[in-house]
């Protein structure tokens, strides 16, 4: 099915109307109103808490919370993180509706887009995310995943760091994970633009 509507956000999207966005967008995918939508975009500075996020995760609150629906626990979103809401419809895309299914696609989605600048992403058991192996051997999160599911429409989705200040993410313990750290593009010394990740994305699209 190739019918998925693309949107590029250029300039950075308040949260709350981001979430507005995909509530509306859902709903009319739902009553077949609206095509299934990719929206590529960042967000200002912010904190977001999963509906397994604890209290003693949030360290420092130095940028504004929101709770949402969304699995996993905190995560940070900011300028230099592509953030990528993906708003399909599981019912017409699986013969059964299937959440681990959809959520190894997205995986695999972020695993080839970042093949494409030789990164090497990769899963990691019990792990959310996708995880990179460090000069030092360590391991360091370059993208995160959280979605939610409503009438068996996706939505929220992934994230992707490219060059963000890491520092942020010192405010809390990123998807409850402590003893791995976090890393970006910029990190890894790879020199791209938030247009060559958007298109690596595109070129990669898994469904």
């Amino acid at each position: 099915m190739s019918n998925v509507e693309w949107t590029f956000s250029d300039f950075p999207i308040e949260y709350e109307d981001a979430l507005s966005v995909m509530e509306d967008t859902v709903a009319d995918i739902k009553n077949d109103k609206s095509p299934e939508q990719v929206w590529l975009l960042e967000h200002p500075s912010l904190y977001t808490a999963g509906t397994s996020a604890k209290p003693s995760d949030l360290i420092d609150k130095k940028f504004p919370v929101f709770e949402t629906g969304r699995g996993g626990q905190y995560t940070y979103h900011g300028p230099g993180q592509r953030v990528g809401y993906v708003m399909l419809d599981l019912k017409k895309r699986q013969q059964t509706p299937d959440i681990k299914d959809y959520i190894c696609k997205l995986e695999q989605w972020i695993i080839d887009a970042l093949q494409v600048f030789d990164i090497k992403g990769e899963r990691r058991e019990g792990r959310v995310g996708i995880w990179v192996v460090m000069p030092d051997k360590s391991e360091a999160k370059i993208a995160a995943i959280g979605v939610r599911i409503r009438h068996w429409v996706s939505y929220h989705g992934i994230s992707i760091n490219l060059n963000p200040d890491l520092s942020h993410f010192g405010g809390i313990v990123p998807c409850g994970i402590s003893e791995h750290g976090v890393t970006s593009f910029e990190d890894l010394g790879v020199k791209a633009t938030m247009e060559d990740l958007d298109e690596a994305l595109k070129a990669s699209w898994p469904f």
